[in-house]
Protein backbone atom coordinates (compact mmCIF):
# COMPACT_ATOMS: atom_id res chain seq x y z
CA UNK A 1 0.00 0.00 0.00
CA UNK A 2 1.30 3.30 -0.81
CA UNK A 3 2.13 4.96 2.40
CA UNK A 4 1.28 8.59 1.07
CA UNK A 5 -2.62 7.56 0.60
CA UNK A 6 -2.60 5.59 4.22
CA UNK A 7 -1.33 8.20 6.35
CA UNK A 8 -4.14 10.29 4.71
CA UNK A 9 -6.09 8.09 7.43
CA UNK A 10 -3.81 8.31 9.64
CA UNK A 11 -3.81 12.57 9.39
CA UNK A 12 -7.59 12.51 9.93
CA UNK A 13 -7.51 9.90 12.96
CA UNK A 14 -4.75 12.17 14.22
CA UNK A 15 -2.09 9.50 15.11
CA UNK A 16 0.20 11.11 12.96
CA UNK A 17 1.97 14.04 14.24
CA UNK A 18 2.86 17.63 12.14
CA UNK A 19 6.03 16.62 12.39
CA UNK A 20 6.67 13.55 11.09
CA UNK A 21 4.89 14.95 8.03
CA UNK A 22 8.04 16.25 6.11
CA UNK A 23 10.20 12.66 6.64
CA UNK A 24 6.67 10.92 5.17
CA UNK A 25 6.83 13.61 2.49
CA UNK A 26 10.71 12.39 1.92
CA UNK A 27 9.47 8.90 1.75
CA UNK A 28 7.11 9.75 -0.99
CA UNK A 29 9.57 11.05 -3.23
CA UNK A 30 11.49 8.19 -2.72
CA UNK A 31 8.57 5.91 -2.94
CA UNK A 32 8.03 8.04 -6.63
CA UNK A 33 5.17 10.48 -5.81
CA UNK A 34 6.21 13.90 -6.47
CA UNK A 35 4.10 17.11 -6.62
CA UNK A 36 5.33 20.95 -5.70
CA UNK A 37 4.01 20.95 -2.14
CA UNK A 38 4.91 17.34 -0.97
CA UNK A 39 8.58 18.90 -2.59
CA UNK A 40 8.17 21.63 -0.19
CA UNK A 41 6.93 19.77 2.66
CA UNK A 42 9.66 17.14 2.19
CA UNK A 43 12.30 20.08 2.82
CA UNK A 44 10.71 21.25 6.31
CA UNK A 45 12.66 20.93 9.17
CA UNK A 46 10.42 18.68 12.10
CA UNK A 47 10.15 21.67 14.27
CA UNK A 48 8.78 24.02 11.57
CA UNK A 49 5.25 25.64 12.36
CA UNK A 50 2.42 23.14 12.41
CA UNK A 51 -0.09 24.86 10.46
CA UNK A 52 2.26 25.21 7.70
CA UNK A 53 3.00 21.96 7.73
CA UNK A 54 -0.69 20.63 7.86
CA UNK A 55 -1.67 23.04 5.39
CA UNK A 56 1.14 21.69 2.59
CA UNK A 57 0.48 18.08 3.56
CA UNK A 58 -2.96 18.76 2.85
CA UNK A 59 -2.34 20.90 -0.70
CA UNK A 60 0.31 18.10 -1.88
CA UNK A 61 -2.39 15.29 -1.21
CA UNK A 62 -4.98 17.62 -3.09
CA UNK A 63 -2.11 17.80 -5.94
CA UNK A 64 -1.59 14.13 -5.94
CA UNK A 65 -5.24 13.39 -6.21
CA UNK A 66 -5.55 11.73 -2.61
CA UNK A 67 -8.74 12.69 -0.77
CA UNK A 68 -9.27 12.64 3.04
CA UNK A 69 -11.67 10.80 4.60
CA UNK A 70 -14.67 11.62 6.48
CA UNK A 71 -13.66 11.23 10.59
CA UNK A 72 -15.75 8.12 11.71
CA UNK A 73 -14.26 6.56 7.88
CA UNK A 74 -10.61 7.07 9.26
CA UNK A 75 -11.38 6.02 12.58
CA UNK A 76 -13.61 2.94 11.78
CA UNK A 77 -10.57 2.17 9.62
CA UNK A 78 -7.87 2.82 11.35
CA UNK A 79 -9.30 0.70 13.87
CA UNK A 80 -9.93 -2.33 11.63
CA UNK A 81 -6.03 -2.21 10.26
CA UNK A 82 -4.88 -2.40 14.11
CA UNK A 83 -6.78 -5.82 14.28
CA UNK A 84 -5.87 -7.35 11.28
CA UNK A 85 -1.90 -6.45 12.18
CA UNK A 86 -2.89 -8.13 15.62
CA UNK A 87 -4.50 -11.14 14.16
CA UNK A 88 -1.98 -11.52 11.45
CA UNK A 89 0.91 -11.08 14.45
CA UNK A 90 2.32 -7.97 12.69
CA UNK A 91 1.29 -5.93 15.59
CA UNK A 92 1.57 -6.65 19.44
CA UNK A 93 -1.27 -5.97 21.77
CA UNK A 94 0.83 -2.90 23.06
CA UNK A 95 1.67 -1.60 19.68
CA UNK A 96 -2.76 -1.93 19.38
CA UNK A 97 -3.14 -0.18 22.62
CA UNK A 98 -0.31 2.63 21.51
CA UNK A 99 -1.92 2.94 17.92
CA UNK A 100 -5.62 4.29 19.22
CA UNK A 101 -6.57 7.74 18.86
CA UNK A 102 -9.26 9.62 20.32
CA UNK A 103 -11.16 9.78 16.99
CA UNK A 104 -11.18 6.20 16.83
CA UNK A 105 -14.89 5.25 15.77
CA UNK A 106 -16.47 1.96 16.27
CA UNK A 107 -20.05 1.04 14.55
CA UNK A 108 -20.37 -2.49 14.71
CA UNK A 109 -20.43 -5.09 17.93
CA UNK A 110 -17.20 -6.19 17.19
CA UNK A 111 -15.57 -2.73 16.41
CA UNK A 112 -17.05 -1.53 19.77
CA UNK A 113 -15.36 -4.63 21.51
CA UNK A 114 -11.87 -4.88 20.52
CA UNK A 115 -12.14 -0.56 21.05
CA UNK A 116 -12.93 -1.36 24.68
CA UNK A 117 -10.72 -4.37 25.36
CA UNK A 118 -8.00 -2.01 23.62
CA UNK A 119 -8.39 1.14 25.40
CA UNK A 120 -8.14 -1.02 28.69
CA UNK A 121 -4.37 -0.97 28.03
CA UNK A 122 -1.82 1.08 30.05
CA UNK A 123 1.63 0.63 31.37
CA UNK A 124 0.48 0.37 35.05
CA UNK A 125 -1.30 -3.11 33.84
CA UNK A 126 0.62 -5.72 36.21
CA UNK A 127 2.62 -8.55 34.88
CA UNK A 128 -0.32 -10.51 36.19
CA UNK A 129 -3.04 -8.93 34.45
CA UNK A 130 -1.42 -8.77 31.14
CA UNK A 131 -1.58 -12.32 29.79
CA UNK A 132 -5.52 -12.17 30.58
CA UNK A 133 -5.91 -8.81 28.58
CA UNK A 134 -3.59 -9.80 25.27
CA UNK A 135 -5.46 -12.94 25.13
CA UNK A 136 -8.95 -11.08 24.96
CA UNK A 137 -7.82 -8.35 22.76
CA UNK A 138 -6.71 -11.01 20.35
CA UNK A 139 -10.14 -12.80 20.85
CA UNK A 140 -11.58 -9.17 19.84
CA UNK A 141 -9.61 -8.75 16.84
CA UNK A 142 -10.08 -11.91 15.44
CA UNK A 143 -13.70 -11.46 15.78
CA UNK A 144 -13.10 -8.05 13.95
CA UNK A 145 -10.81 -8.91 11.32
CA UNK A 146 -13.52 -11.97 10.37
CA UNK A 147 -16.78 -9.73 10.55
CA UNK A 148 -15.77 -6.16 9.42
CA UNK A 149 -17.64 -4.60 6.12
CA UNK A 150 -14.62 -2.43 5.69
CA UNK A 151 -12.04 -2.73 3.40
CA UNK A 152 -10.68 -2.03 -0.49
CA UNK A 153 -14.41 -2.36 -1.59
CA UNK A 154 -14.91 1.32 0.76
CA UNK A 155 -11.94 2.65 -0.35
CA UNK A 156 -9.86 1.82 3.14
CA UNK A 157 -6.77 1.52 1.97
CA UNK A 158 -4.72 -1.76 4.15
CA UNK A 159 -7.46 -2.49 6.12
CA UNK A 160 -7.88 -5.93 4.96
CA UNK A 161 -3.95 -5.80 3.39
CA UNK A 162 -0.66 -7.00 5.43
CA UNK A 163 0.72 -3.88 6.69
CA UNK A 164 3.99 -4.90 5.39
CA UNK A 165 3.06 -3.73 2.33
Amino acid sequence: MDRLQYSAWQYVAEVVPPEELPMLAAHALVDGRDSPALRELAGLQRRSDPAEVRELYVLALRELGIPLPDEETAGRCLLARLAFGLAEGELSPEDVGDGLSMTVAARTREETRFLSVAAEYSEWLGPDELPGWEKELRTAAHSLAATTDLGPSIGCPGCSVRLTD
